[in-house]
């Protein structure tokens, strides 16, 4: 008997990488080059951050997606797979964005240290469909999403004139909605009579996926504090960042531990909990980081933050009525939503706060209107997705020699 998984992505995955792969190349040819051969400290500093952004995307996001028991090879693999594809694209649009503003081009480095900073609301907004689609849909996906954040970026500068720094951070809450309403458009598109027994199954954690999970969580842990200073020039600046955010990440994780077990009828900790809340301390610092002068403020952040995100897992998104297993709500959307009030109530300036409050609330609108647009996209027959009841299997995507022939 042959497999119960189609060969949907026999000729469709193919073609559509390796033609995204050359026109990149062929568009690489023609508008990027090199800057002038130096390697001073200034390089080596950036080269450094770059290596931390690169650990807090290519592994971090990877393994904290692993814990699923039957889709761990997609969750790990499809995050590299779309890091690469959506940095070399944000290089792309970051140039032709840099010639239509005139915005300061600084170094190729500083390009990819800022297209690995963009690329990280897509991996983010890919945790709300992993397991529902097939590797073309998050290609698709990631372009439409890279779009809709060069284009946020390009309104935040021209119209709010937002610092970099403090842009990159409203990506948290962008790529959140972006992703929890592709979800629903997909959720929406489902035929009737899923077994919603068997995707419950599918969805809960193994073991020995948890510790591979928690490997994620600690990698984001460790270097989110280069993840907040990245784009911070002054050296006080980086330096309230640093400190502020590992305040913040420590008090979160003690927050999140205690509630944890406060929160369950025999006073044990939910792994699940770990995973994400405990990271709810760093995204809440990613905007408010280098303005806040006194630890004792970082630390009170890091505390509601944690409180909100383990709140957060008790709450199910009634208005969206999605599974949501990777937890991007409440470990990206409202600490994110936190962080930006507490910046605004921070700013001195009652013009600047309605500034920012003005660009915080378009990021959130801008994720869910091109999240909606992009959801409908998917959910056209022609990508060729998942059936639901094949949805978090690793055997939809990936050969298994050990099992039965045609895998």
């Amino acid at each position: 008997m042959g497999s119960k998984y189609p060969r949907s992505l026999r000729f469709c995955l193919p073609l559509w990488a390796f033609m995204l792969q050359v026109a990149f190349i062929l568009l690489f040819t023609f508008f990027i080059s090199y800057d002038a051969p130096s390697v001073d400290h200034k390089f080596m500093v950036l080269y450094q951050v770059l290596q931390d952004l690169t650990l807090v995307a290519a592994l971090g996001f990877a393994f904290l997606s692993s814990s699923l028991r039957r889709h761990g090879w997609s969750s790990v693999a499809f995050n590299l797979f779309l890091l690469v594809l959506g940095v070399q694209g944000t290089i792309l649009l970051n140039h032709f964005l840099s010639r239509l503003s005139q915005w300061n081009v600084k170094s190729k480095l500083d390009f990819i240290q800022i297209a690995t900073l963009s690329t990280t609301p897509m991996l983010i907004s890919a945790g709300a469909v992993l397991g529902k689609v097939n590797l073309v849909q998050l290609s698709v996906m990631m372009l439409m999403e890279a779009l809709a954040f060069g284009a946020l970026r390009f309104a935040d500068k021209e119209i709010f004139n937002m610092e970099e720094h403090t842009i990159m951070m409203h990506g948290h809450v962008f790529g959140a909605y972006f992703g929890l309403l592709v979800a629903w458009c997909l959720s929406r598109s489902l035929p009737k009579g899923v077994d919603e027994k068997a995707q419950t199954e599918k969805i809960q954690m193994a073991t020995s996926s948890s510790l591979f999970a928690m490997l994620g969580t600690l990698f984001l842990w460790i270097f989110w504090p280069s993840f907040n200073s990245a784009l911070l020039d002054g050296t006080n600046e980086k330096n309230y960042s640093v400190f502020n955010t590992y305040c913040a990440l420590a008090v979160s994780t003690v927050t999140a531990t205690a509630m944890s077990a406060l929160t369950h009828p025999q006073g044990k900790i939910n792994m699940i909990h770990i995973h994400y809340a405990v990271l709810a301390g760093g995204v809440a610092m990613g905007a408010p980081c280098f303005v806040i002068t006194s630890p004792w403020i970082a630390m009170l952040l890091g505390f509601a933050a944690g409180l909100i995100s383990i709140g957060g897992t008790k709450c199910r998104l009634v208005c969206l009525q999605i599974q949501n297993p990777s937890g991007i709500h409440h470990t990206f959307a409202l600490p994110g939503l936190l962080g930006g009030a507490a910046y605004f109530l921070l700013l001195q300036m009652l013009n600047l706060m309605v500034n920012d409050i003005g660009a915080l609330s378009f990021a959130v609108a801008m994720g869910m209107l091109s999240g909606l647009l992009t959801g409908c996209l998917l959910s056209a027959k022609v990508w060729r997705a998942p059936h639901a009841a094949k949805y978090f299997d690793d055997q939809t995507f990936w050969e298994f020699p050990h099992l039965a022939v045609g895998f």
